[in-house]
């Protein structure tokens, strides 16, 4: 069994403020990044099926079923109230 030296638990303990510090304030732009980062993927995932050739289409085949939960989200973000895909229902 290993015991945790004072030291080594504050330098832990500071390690953790300092990185607490370092994120606050950019919270919001990293979900933002992330969001437009979900939409490109998603935009490249159904674009197919809406015409738009897609280049990767083999790569990504297996990345459908684990998008299809957040696409109506994806949806209503890009301002369609309903799915613009004929065999997509989510609404």
């Amino acid at each position: 069994m290993q015991h945790n030296h004072p030291v080594r638990t504050l330098l832990g303990q500071i390690a953790e403020r300092y990185d607490q510090m370092l994120r606050l304030g950019h919270e919001a732009e990293v979900r933002r990044e992330l969001a437009e980062r979900e939409d490109l993927l998603m935009l490249l995932l159904f674009g197919e099926t809406m015409g738009l050739p897609n280049p990767a289409a083999y790569h990504t085949l297996e990345l459908y079923p684990a998008l299809l939960e957040s696409y109506h989200e994806w949806h209503r973000r890009m301002g369609m109230e309903h799915s613009p895909l004929d065999h997509v229902r989510c609404c």
